[in-house]
């Protein structure tokens, strides 16, 4: 057994200076207890649909998160001595204790990050766990995490109960045909496991299946998707059916923010070249930006929120997509313009105080001088909290400090959890609501908000303002 304590301090994130805390702490107190909503994230909807036990520890920390392999990756630990699967099934490790246990003598690699605080939060609040994990607690940590597991209590539904949360959103490409979604159809749990419509395999005219997958989203839903009319309407069946699944919102990844506004004739002409093969990166960029304007029509129709996630490098290791594929801790922050970018859409759109348009960066240089300007000018636009690479403490205290100014509090839509680690929920919501109360107690401190106003905005930063963005009901 190790014989380091692992201690979670009560007043971990607060402030040094004893009176700014105790008005951290006050506010805390008073959202620390609030319901979870996770609107936008990417667990599994297995997981809920069928309430099966996860299987152990390794199955469930190490395999879904990408945080964790990019972090042992860079020190030198191969992907297949973590059992992550090879695209030309090569043998890789397969025995989990194993994988736990070299996870474990690598732990220290995380101290400092956000990863090494949600895990010890889990494993403290969730586990009961004692001592830090290490070479010498591996093989308890292991016994005990699996032990647990395999109980009902750990149950997913039953962990959603435990860890109060009232709502998750998981995300789903358009071909999906989210069986697991209608297995809980007409149960209570359809109301608190949702679906998000995330187009980008059939939007995105750069990837390799992008014909094939053009061809599948016809079959599926009847239209000519050969035709440009025809493709849009697929979309607008397939959006339907999402919606009949408690989608409230859309989803789109895409390398930049770019938007256009072609004529038909263009459109058409476009979406030709990118079915035959033969567009340029050029071109599809340009399809991939007028879809992102035919897209936000859409959802002006029919009401679904518009997320824009743009500015990530995806695969930016050719060896590593070529050898385990996607989303294995390659995808690398760019720089974005959104200014320009944007002005298309906004052009046509923008003034319109029904289309809701959630706008997220991975490059914090445009949060003052471009996204809190935008978002506190025009109807549409709101933004959406720090993500992925900033989704920490001081991310987030940077995004609240260059945006707030400029587009207030409420032109911001709370936190979402953007996780697969559905275990790690809780803590990264914690982690966001002492944060923001952090944030608050300083600006009551210096009087610039009245204390009554920072309990306000505490509960609508922890709660309201996501199911208000996120049309998720009364909060």
């Amino acid at each position: 057994m190790s014989d380091k304590t692992l201690q979670l301090h009560p007043d971990r994130l607060f402030p040094t200076d004893a009176r700014v805390r105790d008005i951290a702490r006050s506010l805390y107190n008073e959202v620390k207890d609030l319901p979870i909503v996770s609107p936008h994230g990417h667990t599994d909807p297995r997981w809920f649909a069928y309430d099966e036990n996860f299987g152990n520890a390794t199955e469930l920390f190490i395999r879904p998160d990408h945080y964790v392999f990019r972090m042992l990756y860079s020190q030198g630990v191969p992907l297949e001595s973590l059992g992550i699967g090879r695209q030309d099934d090569a043998p890789v490790e397969q025995d989990p204790l194993k994988i736990w246990q070299l996870f474990a003598r690598h732990y220290r690699l995380f101290r400092g990050t956000p990863s090494r605080m949600w895990l010890d939060t889990v494993f403290s609040e969730v586990f009961g766990l004692t001592q830090v994990l290490d070479e010498n607690s591996a093989g308890h940590y292991y016994e005990t995490i699996t032990r647990q597991l395999a109980t009902d209590a750990f149950k997913p539904r039953a962990l959603m109960d435990r860890f109060n949360i009232e709502l998750i959103a998981t995300t789903e490409g358009a071909l999906d045909p989210l069986a697991h979604h209608q297995h809980i159809s007409g149960t209570p749990w359809a109301k608190r496991v949702i679906t998000t419509f995330r187009p980008d395999d059939v939007v995105d005219a750069s990837r390799e299946d992008f014909a094939d997958n053009i061809r599948a989203l016809g079959e599926m839903t009847g239209e000519d998707t050969q035709s440009w009319q025809g493709y849009l309407q697929a979309l607008r069946i397939r959006r339907e059916v999402f919606r009949r699944h408690g989608a409230t919102a859309t989803d789109h990844g895409h390398p930049t923010a770019a938007t256009s506004d072609l004529s038909q004739g263009e459109c058409e002409s476009l979406f030709a070249r990118c079915l035959s093969g033969k567009a340029n990166a050029g071109e599809q960029e340009l399809f991939r930006a007028q879809m992102l304007t035919e897209l936000a029509g859409m959802s002006l129709e029919d009401g679904m929120v518009m997320q824009i996630h743009p500015g990530a490098y995806r695969n930016h290791n050719p060896l590593v997509f070529n050898h385990f594929g996607r989303d294995k801790g390659a995808d690398m922050p760019s720089q974005t313009e959104y200014v320009q970018a944007l002005k298309p859409l906004l052009d046509k759109y923008g003034n319109e105080a029904k289309l809701n348009i959630i706008l997220f960066t991975l490059d914090e240089t445009t949060y003052a001088r471009e996204l809190a300007p935008l978002a506190g000018h025009y109807p549409c636009l709101k933004l959406g909290p720090a993500w992925w690479f900033h989704d920490s403490p001081e991310g987030m205290l940077r995004f609240r400090h260059q945006v707030t100014e400029t587009a207030g509090f409420y032109n911001t839509v709370g936190f979402n959890d953007d996780t697969r680690a559905f275990l790690s929920i809780p803590a990264r919501h914690d982690v966001a609501r002492r944060i923001d109360c952090r944030f608050l107690a300083q600006w009551i401190a210096e009087h610039r908000i009245t204390e009554q106003e920072g309990h306000e905005l505490a509960y609508d930063l922890t709660y309201r303002l996501a199911k208000q963005a996120y049309k998720l009901g009364d909060a």
